[in-house]
């Protein structure tokens, strides 16, 4: 497989810095030299845009802080996407925080409707990121990519790249959710997202929770993107992410949800987030997401 690697190093999305340098990080635990031993052939894109630090910038609006910025360059990552899906390459995007996912899902939904192929999304996420502008507590945008690639939210969000929502939420998956604001809730309810909580996986076990997921998937869409937060793991495991939360998974049910997702033969991309090298320890973090990613595309125990 030829694999598109995407450095988008934005940290707008939200209050704390850091994951900027999280594509660095993930070349640096090595990546590429991972996934050539999987015999992939891999191409390195570095940032399609030029931006300026965070702290060199006005948040402007309140309600969705950075917004200039976040949209000019999640125009240029959805373009840089939806091109690598077009030439027949696998986009991996690597962030960041979580509001790339505004380009990268637009760009791979471009792609999609021009094969006429129907998308779903697995979010490997603590939080829904299902916010709007006129319910998020915070104003981070990072907690509004998801609606707003939905339909849902302000026109300069849910018009980027291409007009309308990019996704039906009937087609979107959660896994690992233990954060999400009340409004959040009731508006994914609204939406009719599928979503399988840390509670969840609690009381069912991950291996029910995979097998529905698999299941979900098949039975409706035909390309996954899979979006994967890193905060999604517990801290213990994965201690350099943007929001570090309690009682999340643990290494080994995050590796095997990603062969999982390997077997469906359906992934068709990929974006990993939120790995924030300043409070990682020694590279833990980083390493964790190299390997995966490595899962994800096809390795395997034996």
């Amino acid at each position: 497989m030829r694999i598109r690697i995407i450095e988008m190093p934005l940290d707008f999305g939200g209050n704390r810095h850091g994951s900027d340098m999280g594509p660095s990080a993930i070349r640096l635990a090595g990546l590429k030299e991972r996934l050539e031993t999987l015999e992939h052939d891999t191409v390195t894109s570095f940032p399609p845009f030029t931006v300026n630090p965070q702290e060199y910038e006005l948040p402007g609006r309140s309600d969705a802080k950075y917004l200039s910025q976040i949209v000019t360059a999640c125009e240029q990552l959805a373009s840089r996407t939806e091109e690598s899906i077009s030439t027949g390459e696998f986009p991996l995007v690597l962030g960041g925080d979580h509001s790339i996912a505004l380009g990268t899902i637009a760009g791979v939904s471009a792609a999609c409707k021009k094969k006429n192929l129907k998308l779903g999304i697995l979010y490997v996420d603590a939080h829904g990121d299902f916010n709007t502008a006129d319910i998020s507590p915070s104003g981070n945008i990072h907690g509004m990519c998801l609606a707003a690639s939905c339909g849902y939210g302000i026109p300069e969000l849910t018009e980027l790249y291409n007009p309308g929502a990019k996704v039906s939420p009937e087609n979107i998956c959660y896994v690992g959710l233990r954060d999400i604001d009340s409004k959040e809730k009731k508006l994914m309810k609204e939406a009719g997202v599928t979503a399988f909580t840390m509670s969840d996986i609690d009381r069912q076990g991950f291996s029910a929770i995979l097998k529905k997921i698999t299941v979900f998937f098949k039975s409706r869409v035909d390309i996954i993107h899979v979006s994967f937060d890193m905060d999604v793991i517990d801290p213990m495991f994965a201690p350099g992410v943007g929001i570090p939360l309690p009682g999340g998974l643990n290494y080994r049910e995050a590796l095997l949800l990603m062969e999982e997702m390997a077997t469906t033969k359906m992934v068709g991309s990929a974006e990993f987030v939120e790995v924030n090298p300043v409070l990682d320890v020694r590279s833990q973090t980083a390493r964790m997401a190299v390997e995966l990613m490595a899962r994800l595309l096809g390795d395997t125990i034996y």
